[in-house]
């Protein structure tokens, strides 16, 4: 079975003084989705966008897919806001929450989709529980909460894991990785069976993005799944 590979820029590496400018620079440049990183200094040592900047780049993009990710505690407080904002995508953290199966169950519920995310130093098997309940499966390939970072090669058995397991199951989910993809990190992670790339440093450093995308792209070729 071949599974539609995705690259999603972080626009939290992007030039917030031109955001919207920035996002539209995405969907020129063939793009389809935008990750959105959220986080709250507390969950993770770092301050970003809210519901108001989510919804100013949804005004911007209006036919792009915003996938928000919330880096932090209580995403059920927050699910709401985000998804009047314009969110057609909210993964929130294993660590986040108490209430992984409600506010999965939630989000779902609203229409939109569901995903769950862990950070480096969380076991990959705590997942397993959750194939059938999200529609995504995020795992950090660094540490949340800064971008520029270099990929930690380790996560890839996590990502290797989490798919041989979702096939013996009969389960099709996307597992997606974040932090430090760039062309190379991005082949591994797809031979390692995943579906979305989260790239922001690399992707928003290039000078010509229709390029950059296109070389994303031939990693589709390679992105074929076994049943």
């Amino acid at each position: 079975m071949k599974k539609t590979i995705y690259i999603e820029p972080s626009l939290i590496a992007a030039d917030w003084a031109r955001m919207g400018e920035e996002a539209k620079s995405c969907y020129d440049a063939g793009i389809e989705i935008l990750h959105l990183d959220v986080m709250d200094g507390h969950f993770v040592p770092n301050l970003t966008m809210g519901p108001a900047l989510v919804a100013a780049i949804r005004k911007a993009v209006p036919k792009m897919i915003l996938d928000v990710h919330l880096m932090i505690y209580n995403p059920d407080d927050y699910v709401e806001q985000f998804i009047q904002a314009g969110a057609d995508e909210i993964t929130f953290h294993l660590e986040a929450t108490e209430e992984v199966e409600h506010v999965l169950s939630y989000i779902r519920v609203t229409g939109k989709k569901a995903g769950l995310a862990i950070k480096p130093e969380t076991t990959e098997t705590l997942l397993l529980k959750y194939l059938d309940k999200a529609d995504k499966l995020l795992i950090m390939t660094v540490e949340p909460g800064f971008g520029g970072q270099e990929f930690l090669p380790d996560m890839l058995e996590k990502v290797s894991f989490l798919r041989e397991n979702a096939t013996k199951l009969g389960i099709e989910i996307d597992i997606q990785v974040d932090g430090g993809i760039n062309f190379e990190t991005g082949r591994k992670s797809v031979e390692a069976g995943a579906t979305r790339l989260v790239t922001g440093s690399h992707f928003f450093k290039q000078k010509d993005r229709a390029k950059a995308v296109a070389q994303y792209n031939e990693l589709k070729a390679i992105g074929k799944l076994k049943k």
